[in-house]
């Protein structure tokens, strides 16, 4: 199995946030043939970066709000109020106001009415037409009133509504830029230069980019890994923390992998570079997490639509109330005017309009910095209504390796542990896999001399001057040594390999031996129950193992001895019983169900196919992950419906009081407090989203 996380290539455009308002964007379908959609990100802004155009916005805000404190001073109303106009007038007073109001018109407003000609020439209404309209609704109002002599102007309110807005917008794109942080300290992790090991032993450094395949790198302590690569000599420990979201440094020896952007311990190590560039491990995170961050929810889809109906709603909310309080009430044109304008302000859909997106940025985020990577936002919102998980056994729920799982002693001569430590001692010149097996459980092991190979048996030699032999059952059958001890069926019938362990031609204990389960697979399973989830187990091995296996860890279901080519119709089979089922695996035959299934999970250490066929890739291959992603889909779901629910229901109680309809109580509202209500709701939907959190116990 590897760590190779190679998706192939995806092509993407970079998320911007731009002042043109919301845009259409296209997402290139996965597996599952989805459809264009709308998209709820901001557009491009004449080319600028994300970062240019937070920058924009804050400098429009800054210019407007020095000029509106002039705005106010000069504001008929203002000076009323607090009983200055004695002090603060002068002749042509109105015309000062009116230019600087201009200023801050046409530079403060400039984002909105660009967004709003861009909105209006596509024909795709949305928040910045109403923006658009209502500070030029205010504008052109005021003008007017200075040119035929009236001091009813609404200077002072398009004044503080621009600056508030502007204000809101840098806010919220501050946040949208923070939730992409994490792609930024993923590209952070790459070195710029390696040390290239050359012909004549010596060593050059080079910049990165210049690296190709079957280089040799020499990499010192403390230094980041420049490539994916594989070691060719020496021995030390790597930090993939930033990558795995594991915070235990890995060890790693000869013929080990390394991840590109980790951080090398306390060896220093020669290198063999195996994939660089786009090929590399955290180039494929990086792609994944754009791509996710980008693609279709259909979440968003509901944001969308609500988001359109509400600026019909505000739009003709705001004609009807200046109809009504102008035909039908002696309040007058300017006391219309100011409600239909508050009411389009108010009703500004920005906050429907980024409740998802922050969310989904958020999330993404989150996920890969944990080792979780989403690849369909679509299945991974789907991940909340999982039912049942059906994992794979091998390399999944256990480590796809031998270890010992249990050791019985037939002689009094001998401790456990140095009846273990006799059969590795002999062990230790096998390759055979289940050999290997004792030897890295043994916790220690002695010379051995005279070894040798009994064809198809086992092995013996000479260890501490006594003649030792780990051999198979019918070894011990054929010398009449088998004991009847009912220990030995049971494990027989558990599916596990026995060896036996003769000293001095004494039988002295036996060794079982299996597929060791993960430590985490059993506290998995439990979470996985607690959250009202079925746990099965699809495996081509026999019956007997699998029993085991689902008996340690508490298995609902285990279907054993499946070919590779049934495994899609077994998880078609228990959906077809009305469950939502995912499928967690990490071998080319998992492939076709990980397709089959509403939700594909592959396990990170296992291969290209899997990993390219699954909605969701575990980095840890860590059965706790799976637990995880649910727990992450669920919160995710919770947040957009928060924010939702807050983007929408604000506007039951704003919109009629922006339209006066609380009048008659003496409450009316402003358009500058009106944009405060919506720009404040915009800013509690993004604090929400970045309030999402993983639960870390899943995953420690």
């Amino acid at each position: 199995m590897t760590t190779d996380q190679e998706t192939g290539r995806i092509d993407h455009a970079k998320m911007n946030h731009g002042h043109e308002g919301h845009s259409k964007g296209a997402h290139a379908g996965h597996k599952r043939d989805h459809q264009t959609g709308d998209h709820a990100g901001h557009s491009s802004g004449g080319g600028h970066d994300h970062a240019a155009m937070v920058a924009e916005y804050r400098k429009r805000f800054w210019v407007a709000l020095a000029l509106t404190v002039p705005i106010l001073a000069l504001a008929p109303m203002i000076q009323e109020f607090l009983g200055v106009k004695e002090l603060l007038a002068f002749p042509g007073d109105s015309y000062v106001l009116a230019i600087l109001s201009s200023i801050v018109y046409f530079y403060g407003g400039w984002p909105f009415l660009k967004g709003l000609w861009s909105e209006v020439s596509a024909r795709n209404i949305g928040m910045m037409t109403l923006i658009g309209v209502a500070i030029t609704a205010a504008y052109v109002y005021s003008v007017a009133m200075v040119i035929v002599g009236s001091q009813e102007t609404f200077f002072w309110e398009l004044a503080t509504l621009i600056a508030i807005m502007l204000f809101g917008h840098w806010i919220e794109m501050k946040s949208v830029m923070g939730a992409g942080k994490a792609l930024e300290k993923l590209a952070q992790l790459m070195p710029d230069t390696a040390h290239l090991m050359l012909d004549d032993g010596s060593v050059s450094d080079v910049p990165v980019s210049q690296l190709k395949n079957g280089d040799q790198l020499l990499i010192k302590p403390g230094e980041k890994v420049p490539a994916d690569a594989i070691i060719v000599k020496g021995e030390t420990s790597v930090n993939e923390s930033m990558l795995t979201g594991e915070s235990k440094p890995v060890t790693k020896t000869e013929g080990a992998q390394v991840i590109g952007g980790s951080i090398n311990g306390e060896g220093s190590i020669t290198v063999r570079v195996a994939k660089t560039g786009d090929e590399t491990f955290l180039s494929s995170v990086i792609r994944l997490v754009e791509e996710a961050q980008k693609s279709k929810s259909k979440t968003q889809d509901l944001a969308n639509n609500a988001a359109k109906w509400l600026t019909f709603i505000a739009l003709g909310g705001g004609f009807f109330t200046a109809f009504g309080w102008t035909f039908f009430t002696g309040q007058g044109f300017a006391f219309a005017m100011e409600r239909a304008v508050t009411v389009m302000v108010i009703a500004c859909p920005h906050a429907l309009g980024l409740a998802v997106p922050l969310v989904v940025a958020r999330s993404t985020a989150i996920a890969a910095t944990n080792g979780l990577l989403i690849r369909d936002r679509t299945a991974f919102e789907e991940a909340r209504n999982i039912q049942a998980i059906i994992f794979d056994k091998t390399g999944t729920l256990t480590r796809g390796e031998f270890g010992i799982t249990d050791t019985l002693v037939f002689s009094d001569n001998f401790a456990p542990d140095e009846m273990v430590a006799y059969a590795a001692s002999v062990e230790a010149h096998s390759e055979h896999p289940i050999a290997k097996g004792i030897v890295k459980d043994a916790k220690e092991k002695w010379d051995v001399d005279n070894f040798r190979a009994i064809t198809g048996k086992g092995a013996e030699g000479v260890v501490k001057g006594k003649d030792v032999k780990a051999v198979s059952p019918g070894y011990v059958r054929a010398k009449g040594l088998f004991p009847d001890d009912p220990r030995i069926k049971e494990l027989s019938k558990q599916g596990k390999t026995v060896i036996f362990v003769l000293i001095e031609n004494v039988l002295a204990g036996a060794i079982a031996l299996a597929d060791i389960i993960r430590p985490e697979s059993k506290k998995a399973i439990a979470e996985l129950h607690r959250m009202g989830i079925q746990c099965m187990m699809l495996t081509g091995d026999n019956k007997q193992v699998a029993d085991w296996v689902g008996q340690q860890i508490g298995l609902d279901e285990v279907i054993a001895e499946v070919l590779p080519d049934q495994k899609a119709a077994k998880v078609k089979e228990i959906q077809s019983r009305g469950l939502v089922v995912a499928m967690t695996g990490d071998g080319v035959n998992d492939a076709p169900a990980l397709a089959q299934a509403n939700v594909g999970i592959a396990i990170g250490a296992g291969t290209d196919v899997a990993i390219e066929t699954a909605d969701i890739i575990l980095v840890k291959s860590n059965p706790l992950d799976v637990v995880a992603i649910v727990g992450l889909a669920r919160a995710t779901y919770g947040k957009m419906m928060q924010n939702l629910f807050w983007a929408t229901g604000y506007n039951t109680v704003a919109i009629p009081a922006a339209a006066g309809a609380f009048f008659p109580w003496g409450i009316v509202l402003s358009p500058a407090i009106g944009a405060i209500f919506m720009s404040s709701s915009t800013i509690i939907c993004a604090i929400n989203a970045q309030l999402l959190r993983l639960k870390s116990q899943f995953s420690e």
